[in-house]
Parts: C-alpha cells; sequence; structure tokens
C-alpha cells in the first residue's frame, strides 16, 4: 500500500501535486502583473496613489465575462465601475445614485455609459416565469419591459427575445440615467454624454445602441426632472 507519498514497489518518493485554485492564481497572478506593469509604465502606481480622475463612468452587469477595462483597452483609473445583475438602473436604488452623483458631481465624468450584454442570465430569467427568490424584486423593471413589449417579444424566437430585451433595458436605463439630477445639470452645464452599448460575450465587441431623441422630449424631461437648491 502506498502511503504519504511514496511508491510502496521501490520507496521512492514521489512528489506531491497541488492543484491551485482561481484565488490562490489570482493572488499570484497579482505579483505578477504589478511586477510586469510597474516596470512597462513607472509613473502608472504612484499616479494612481495620488488619487483618480477618470472620464468615464460604466454601469454595467455583474457577469464575470463583462470586464469593462479589459474589453476596452485602458488602464486601472480609467473607467469609474458600478455592476449589478443585468444592469439594472432603478430610480430609487440608493448605491447606483449614489454612484452616480460621486462620479458626476465629484470626479466630473464626461460619459456614462451603460452597458448590456448578450446570454444575460438576468434578462433569461426576467423571460421565464420560474420563481427564483429574492431576484425577483430586483427583476421586476426587467418584467415590466417585458410586459410593455410582449406582443413583440412573442413573436422572436428565443435568443432574438433575449437580444431584445437587452436592448430594451439598455434603453430604459439610459433614460432613467438622463432623469437623473446630476446628469440632467451635468449635461446642461458641461455636456456630459450618456450612452448604451451592447457587448457580445460571444465575440468580445462592443456596439452602441442608436437612441434619439426630439427637442419636445429633451424639453419635457427637463421640465418634470429638473430641480433647483
Amino acid at each position: 500500500m502506498t502511503t504519504n507519498g511514496t511508491n510502496g514497489a521501490n520507496g521512492a518518493s514521489k512528489p506531491e501535486q497541488t492543484v491551485q485554485d482561481s484565488w490562490h492564481s489570482a493572488l499570484a497572478h497579482n505579483r505578477e502583473w504589478a511586477t510586469k506593469t510597474a516596470q512597462e509604465q513607472p509613473e502608472l502606481f504612484p499616479t494612481l496613489a495620488q488619487g483618480q480622475r477618470p472620464e468615464i463612468l460604466w454601469i454595467g452587469c455583474s457577469d464575470s465575462r463583462c470586464p469593462e477595462t479589459l474589453m476596452c483597452g485602458l488602464q486601472p483609473g480609467d473607467i469609474f465601475v458600478h455592476r449589478n445583475i443585468a444592469n439594472v438602473v432603478n430610480p430609487t436604488d440608493i448605491s447606483i445614485n449614489s454612484v452616480i452623483e460621486y462620479a458626476v458631481g465629484v470626479l466630473k465624468v464626461k460619459h456614462v455609459v451603460l452597458c448590456g450584454h448578450t446570454m444575460c442570465g438576468g434578462v433569461a430569467a426576467a423571460l421565464g416565469n420560474k420563481k427564483l427568490g429574492l431576484i425577483d424584486t430586483w427583476l421586476l423593471p426587467l418584467r415590466a419591459l417585458r410586459q410593455a413589449n410582449l406582443s413583440t417579444l412573442e413573436k422572436l424566437d428565443p435568443k432574438e427575445a433575449a437580444l431584445r430585451l437587452v436592448e430594451l433595458n439598455v434603453r430604459r436605463g439610459v433614460q432613467v440615467l438622463k432623469e437623473n439630477h446630476a446628469v440632467i445639470d451635468a449635461i446642461n452645464e458641461r455636456g456630459l454624454e450618456v450612452h448604451g452599448v451592447i457587448y457580445n460575450v460571444g465575440s468580445g465587441v462592443l456596439d452602441e445602441v442608436a437612441i434619439e431623441e426630439n427637442d419636445e422630449e429633451k424639453n419635457n424631461r427637463h421640465a418634470a426632472f429638473k430641480t433647483e437648491v
């Protein structure tokens, strides 16, 4: 019988093989990355230690396949990030509103980007009718979009319906963002831009969602949501 890593036939020791889990592997890779980055960009970390001046606020999904800084080819410090399940922009969500107010009002970002993505689990859940628990409450805005567009969605095959709901969610989220008081002020005072995009997890490509609005829509939003001190 072989015990303690020893070969029973000849008594020779076998090296024990350790399988490194993803977290410990990540820690090891972090040291390698930090060393390499410091060598290639010696000013990066000292500059970041002085503070942050990102030009982009990115609101995306928590999905592990959607790494905003990596997909955009940017560096640490370039993007201020908020992520949640299915990139829902809820006007009563304290977390996302706190992020928006800080990024727009304090950091003075130039762009707010709302990113949906293909193969979204939250969208798939909202298109189904299985009771899932607490997340059902979080997905209510998506179900409301499903209800409002039910006739259109039911005519599509499941893959097309999912992509359509992803787009509808981005469009609705951009609308909610533009109704935020901090965003309204920044658009008027310094030309802040709000964008909607969809990330294809199967190709790595970002596509911007064309969202047009006329002057009447802009004026109505301003009249309804613009607030003063």
